[in-house]
């Protein structure tokens, strides 16, 4: 996924630094955030140290923004805030791949939004999860789209940008843990579209450290 993202280039000022976290960093995590869980988690992980190559910023208007840190596997961390430099920042959540394809046709992307709508998703070797943004009362809901500015350089200068497609689900795990999935279709500019299925697990302030 995150080594497809080719685009256009775009300028922009110097990167955040949102909890001490930026590229050529490291973030440490703690494992006991998903290995707790045991057999019961389909996220896994197996390191807590994470390098960090580059990095997310979107723009969400009203709604803040929405900072990504990504390591050359393609795992990612994601914080939003309600300011760009990431200040305020809330709602960490670390992300692992789990699978990317790309659609062969039309009809695959129009198969790929409906199980963007729908109220539950589920992928090869993982169990159904709901809807949580908009919640699930509705039988169909229009996903969240946005630009993604990926960098890959500290200075900010230069950046490719995504076109996303997405929606987030989610499952409850035992000793009230919770399980996310994050579905996406990615457009570069001047790229091929992707689909990707990513596995991730919400983190509590502690449970990092850069």
């Amino acid at each position: 996924m995150f080594s497809r993202l080719f685009g256009k280039n775009r300028e922009a000022p110097g990167l955040p630094v949102v909890r001490n976290i930026t590229i050529g960093r490291s973030l440490r995590v703690d494992p006991l955030a998903w290995r707790r869980f045991g057999s019961d988690a389909r996220f896994a992980l197996d390191r807590d140290t994470l390098e960090i190559v580059a990095q997310g910023l979107v723009d969400l208007g009203a709604d803040g923004f929405v900072h990504r840190f990504y390591t050359d596997d393609e795992v990612m961390f994601q914080v939003h805030s309600g300011d760009r430099e990431g200040v305020g920042s809330e709602d960490h959540t670390l992300f692992a791949p789990w699978s990317s394809a790309y659609p062969t046709s039309a009809a695959d992307r129009r198969r790929w939004r409906d199980r963007l709508q729908a109220r539950t998703f589920t992928d090869e070797g993982l169990p159904e999860y709901r809807r949580f943004w908009f919640g699930d009362a509705a039988e169909t809901q229009a996903p969240v789209t946005f630009w993604e500015n990926v960098y890959d350089d500290r200075a900010g200068v230069v950046a490719r940008r995504i076109y996303q497609t997405c929606m987030l689900f989610a499952r409850e795990l035992p000793q009230e843990g919770r399980e996310l999935l994050l579905a996406l279709e990615m457009e570069p500019e001047g790229g091929e579209p992707t689909h990707e299925v990513m596995v991730g697990v919400p983190l509590d302030i502690a449970e990092f450290s850069a």
